[in-house]
């Protein structure tokens, strides 16, 4: 008779939809990134926002570091429970980056107007990327459970 705890089960590769969600952020952030860099002033004309003309550089800046972001979002791809630090960063940011825009609104620094990006930016990955963390972690205490 073979000893039912030395079979191994079976680890299963995280859902293909997780690999899709980076690559799409990745894609998404690469873009918005580059976008900001070529045309830091653009985001600020749509929105009416007075643009930070003296200094288009820290705007191009921003864009940079979105950019980055991507580049970790298609690294991450590759295997999202491994590479879930990322992810975790990348989440830090998207809860962030709303709480600064919403004392910014509150304070009357942006205009109502300049908060679209945050819907785009944030909020729709905060499920997915919640998600992957959740998933990641639920990995991480199976493994240590597991004997050997």
């Amino acid at each position: 008779m073979t000893d039912s705890r030395s079979i191994a089960a079976p680890t299963l590769g995280p859902p293909a939809w997780m690999s899709v969600t980076l690559y799409a952020a990745a894609a998404y952030n690469l873009a918005w990134g580059v976008f900001v860099i070529l045309f830091p002033m653009k985001l600020f004309e749509w929105s009416g926002v007075s643009p930070p003309l003296n200094y288009p550089e820290i705007w191009q800046c921003v864009g940079m570091i979105v950019g980055v972001y991507g580049v970790g979002y298609w690294c991450a791809a590759r295997d999202p429970l491994r590479h879930w630090p990322i992810v975790l960063v990348g989440f830090l940011g998207k809860v962030l980056g709303p709480i600064g825009m919403a004392d910014a609104l509150r304070r009357g620094v942006f205009p109502l107007e300049f908060a679209w990006t945050i819907v785009t930016n944030d909020l729709i990955w905060w499920i997915p990327f919640g998600l992957i963390l959740w998933r990641a972690r639920r990995a991480g205490r199976e493994a240590a459970e597991r004997p050997g």
